[in-house]
């Protein structure tokens, strides 16, 4: 009975977190695209205005992404598949659950398929890692000494 109730609570977290990240996505696109320069801006309002509209989709991207993954959860919930490893087909610790309800790999795969990504020279961004360790952080602010420019370029 206590998987059951783990997996109805993990079940309405990932809806309502599903809901949200449509609300957003939708808002998002509803963004009218920036005024023609009309003269009165400089080249660098200009410049300025691209890099965001770049960092707006891009992140829109990685919230699509993420939506998707929150769906297929969704989806092997209902199919009694939830909670496995799609790699090695193993139950994934309810504590990975939790952190990241809508992975799809236990710890051991997730690591081998890092590995095999950057072996191979997969440049990909490991966003569900990202999302791992942010509760790790608790809010706290970041600082360039956080970032490691060279790996991340």
């Amino acid at each position: 009975m206590a998987r059951k109730d783990a997996l109805l609570r993990l079940h309405k977290r990932l809806l309502s977190h599903r809901d949200a990240l449509r609300k957003k996505l939708a808002a998002e696109l509803k963004v009218t695209l920036p005024p023609s320069w009309d003269g009165a801006r400089d080249v660098g309002d200009v410049a300025n205005e691209g890099a965001e509209a770049e960092l707006d989709s891009q992140l829109a991207a990685l919230e699509s992404r993420e939506l998707a993954q929150i769906e297929q959860a969704i989806e092997n919930i209902r199919d009694g598949r939830y909670g496995l490893c799609e790699m090695c087909d193993k139950p994934i610790p309810i504590e990975r659950l939790r952190a990241l309800p809508f992975t799809t790999h236990c710890i051991a795969c997730q690591r081998q398929a890092e590995i095999h990504r950057r072996n191979n020279g997969i440049d990909e961004a490991d966003w569900e890692s990202v999302y791992e360790h942010e509760g790790r952080l608790n809010d706290r602010e970041l600082t360039l000494g956080d970032i490691d420019i060279e790996a991340a370029s």
